[in-house]
């Protein structure tokens, strides 16, 4: 009888380690473990619901900008556009831009610094004919963007599908192109582009140190990484009411305007979730890049990192 008891004592812990070792099993298969929002998750339902949630909002996704920021978001992608300070023949890829509004400012700023060299071009001819004059402005004009290129690259179908529309119908075309890709594996190859831009998307990004290491990789040597990104906000004050609104507000305005209460409910968890600006700094230098710095706007609600790989 003492020998069947030690035997079934045997078998009930050969069980439960069969059991602890299947669920470590089933857990590798699964990946590691990160976090969607405030859940935690495996990398590969991270990665899927993240889709799901911008499939869901693409079709609304400028209108929401503007509710949700009063229209100050305009603001920020502007700053970043005069931070970057492109000029004519700059090679740009926007990573997670699909809606294009990085790519459309990036077009009319060369499209206007191309203008100027123009005027200034002409003002150092004035013992030219009116005829030489308008065939100079017309040449000069064909090549407006002066051979820059811009190629948005985003993993999302829909996303990419409102910027093709928005580009069609604003008359943007020449100088720009669209792709589907991972920021964590670019199809593109090593040293291509002048700047690598990626804003409000790093967040997103299940493995940002992968994301930064492709950044590197595809910018030319001397190449400029810029992010704008939510970042941490410094004043107390204004934090307790930035997470008020941001937890109270905004669900309430993405299910009035986009009906989706959980997407936008996650898309303020993932803000909470993010990197404050000092730890983002890190993690881009260990990618490579140098002079890292950053810039908080409106007190940190937002920051532009800025990297170069030298």
């Amino acid at each position: 009888a003492a020998g069947l008891c030690a035997y079934r004592v045997l078998l009930l812990r050969c069980g439960g380690a069969l059991r602890t070792l299947r669920g470590c099993v089933r857990g590798l298969a699964a990946g590691p473990e990160t976090h969607f929002g405030f859940q935690t998750v495996t990398e590969e339902e991270r990665r899927d619901k993240i889709y799901q949630v911008f499939e869901s909002v693409a079709k609304k996704y400028d209108v929401m900008n503007d509710s949700m920021s009063l229209g100050i978001h305009r603001v920020w992608k502007d700053i970043l556009m005069h931070k970057m300070n492109p000029s004519p023949g700059t090679m740009l890829l926007d990573v997670a831009g699909g809606t294009g509004d990085i790519a459309f400012r990036f077009i009319n700023y060369v499209r206007s610094v191309r203008e100027r060299q123009l005027q200034r071009k002409l003002k150092h001819h004035q013992n030219l004919s009116w005829q030489e004059i308008a065939e100079s402005y017309r040449e000069d004009k064909l090549r407006s963007h002066g051979d820059s290129q811009v190629v948005v690259c985003d993993i999302n179908r829909e996303m990419l599908k409102v910027g093709k529309q928005k580009a069609q119908h604003l008359g943007y075309s020449e100088g720009l192109s669209w792709v589907l890709g991972n920021a964590e594996e670019l199809p593109f190859d090593d040293d291509k582009f002048d700047v690598y831009t990626i804003a409000f998307g790093i967040r997103n990004v299940t493995r940002i140190d992968l994301a930064l290491q492709e950044a590197y990789r595809v910018l030319k040597p001397g190449g400029r990484f810029l992010c704008l990104e939510f970042s941490h906000v410094s004043n107390p004050l204004l934090s307790r009411l930035y997470d008020l609104y941001s937890f109270q507000v905004i669900p309430v305005l993405g299910e009035v305007i986009a009906g989706d209460w959980k997407s936008y409910q996650y898309l303020v968890e993932s803000i909470r979730r993010f990197p404050p600006q000092e730890e983002l700094k890190a993690m881009i230098e260990d990618a490579g890049f140098l002079k890292v710095d950053y810039q908080n706007l409106n007190w940190g609600i937002v920051a532009i990192h800025s990297g170069f790989k030298l």
